[in-house]
């Protein structure tokens, strides 16, 4: 997908997965009381909504979603694209049904940032805060580490903890200057530099918004970051004495 939400708004919204043959298999026997052409019409459905996903026609992809779960509801691949469809669309609680099922059944923790990011678009920050502290206190992948706490940044900025904010930021070992950074690392400088910038201090905020220029200057909107912190920057030129 090429739509992303800004490194220090929403969460970064990871793929659905294609509809593999296991996939296919576990739809047909979650709907072993329907009919064989029932469940194939169920297959076709799911293709359609992953496929509707992955375009990003959402509301589509989230009405097929539902269809098939009403009689599958306990496949996975399904229940995450609607949860995520949801999340697209802003449908926060609608979104947080899905994916925690999702999470409970398949006991992967991969969407927690999305998870995260609709309970502060609820204001439950304290939600926020609590299922941060269980990710940490797991084990998860680099690039879901990095989601999760810009999100949990933004949740401590939303209460107007700029201090708290910057501290769960700049703590993590990805906010380093890297030769070769990876995306996690221009979305986290750029979440880093947002917050500088909004706590008044603006050479850190270019300092880190230059980077990310560095590497993509179309990245996000940095190259208008830095343009008015630039601005801001610049000092009017001193009268020329007259004496």
């Amino acid at each position: 997908m090429s739509t992303q939400p800004s490194a220090s708004g929403g969460a970064r919204v990871p793929k659905t997965r294609a509809l593999p043959t296991d996939i296919a298999a576990e739809i047909r026997q979650a709907a072993v009381a329907l009919t064989h052409r029932q469940r194939d019409y169920l297959v076709r459905r799911s293709e359609q909504a992953i496929a509707a996903y992955e375009a990003g026609r959402y509301q589509e992809a989230l009405r097929l979603a539902k269809t098939v779960l009403t009689q599958a509801p306990t496949v996975v691949a399904l229940l995450d694209a609607a949860g995520l469809s949801a999340y697209r669309l802003s449908r926060w609680r609608e979104a947080i049904r899905y994916l925690s099922t999702s999470a409970e059944l398949s006991g992967e923790n991969g969407h927690t940032p999305v998870l995260m990011d609709c309970y502060r678009a609820l204001g439950r920050t304290t939600k926020v805060a609590e299922l941060w502290t269980e990710l940490r206190r797991g084990s998860a992948s680099t690039e879901v580490m990095a989601e999760a706490r810009i999100v949990g940044a933004g949740a401590l900025a939303d209460t107007g903890d700029l201090g708290g904010a910057i501290s769960l930021l700049a703590s993590g070992s990805s906010v380093k200057a890297l030769r070769n950074p990876a995306e996690r690392h221009l979305r986290l400088w750029y979440a880093l530099g947002d917050l500088y910038e909004r706590a008044g201090d603006a050479p850190r905020a270019r300092e880190l918004f230059t980077r990310v220029a560095q590497v993509d200057r179309d990245a996000y909107d940095v190259q208008a970051r830095l343009e008015s912190l630039g601005r801001r920057r610049k000092r009017r030129p001193r009268r020329a004495s007259t004496r």
